[in-house]
């Protein structure tokens, strides 16, 4: 009877002192893992269909919507345009070719332009995520200008439908160009509405972005069935959403 509960102390002290490891270890490994965490680069675009038009809850690529945000004599507007660009790239099953929407973004200061851009996305449908599959820069010495398929650069992921606190992923991949990268890090935000004072955005997210290319960080926030609300300083003041 002695050599019983002798073994079955020994048991139960050993499994104490296991849960003891594994609660002082736990939070170094998840300390460890979040700083070991990568960004998603592949994305199976090979399995989905494409639409050049639609939208989820942060990104729209319907014609004619437009957001214009303000910070101090800088203006951006960010205009949906009814124009559409074809890109070929390689995926894991082959070739193919995807029309993308254009979507146009102008920065300009005192009524001057500083930069337009003319962006190409396009729609997952059948898992409403949102693809970045490069753009152009006026004027070309600034820099940036990508198209996937071209000197090897890839499609990136510009918003997935279903946001995840603490995703990461490539939103450009362009060698030695373009390599923006995006985290997910706050969710559940309240923004003022500029159409609606008594009303502030809610649910809205923050994304964080980083490149491999320069030091910083750029913080954004988007809003459900308006999109982008904030871009380093840069408010919405006005949107038109179809």
């Amino acid at each position: 009877m002695k050599d019983k509960i002798n073994a079955s102390t020994m048991v139960a002290l050993s499994a104490i002192a296991l849960v003891f490891f594994l609660f002082m270890v736990g939070p170094a490994r998840a300390a460890d893992a979040k700083k070991k965490g990568k960004f998603t680069t592949e994305f199976r675009l090979e399995d989905c269909t494409f639409s050049s038009t639609g939208r989820n809850d942060y990104f729209s690529l319907n014609p004619g919507d437009k957001l214009i945000l303000q910070d101090g004599n800088e203006m951006l507007e960010i205009t949906v345009l009814n124009e559409t660009h074809n890109v070929t790239f390689e995926t894991p099953a082959g070739s193919r070719t995807v029309t993308t929407r254009i979507v146009e973004e102008l920065e300009t200061e005192n009524g001057s332009v500083i930069e337009r851009s003319r962006n190409f996305f396009a729609r997952c449908q059948q898992t409403n995520d949102i693809f970045y599959f490069g753009e152009t820069v006026d004027p070309p010495d600034i820099g940036g200008a990508w198209e996937a398929g071209v000197d090897g650069a890839l499609p990136g992921l510009i918003m997935p439908a279903r946001f995840l606190l603490g995703s990461r992923y490539f939103q450009e991949q362009a060698p030695g160009v373009a390599l923006d990268r995006a985290e997910h890090t706050r969710m559940g935000l309240e923004i003022p509405d500029p159409k609606d004072a008594a009303n502030p955005f809610t649910d809205c997210v923050q994304v964080e972005e980083t490149t491999r290319l320069e030091r910083g960080r750029s913080i954004k926030r988007y809003c459900p069935g308006v999109g982008l609300v904030f871009d380093d300083g840069f408010e919405l003041i006005d949107y038109t959403i179809q």
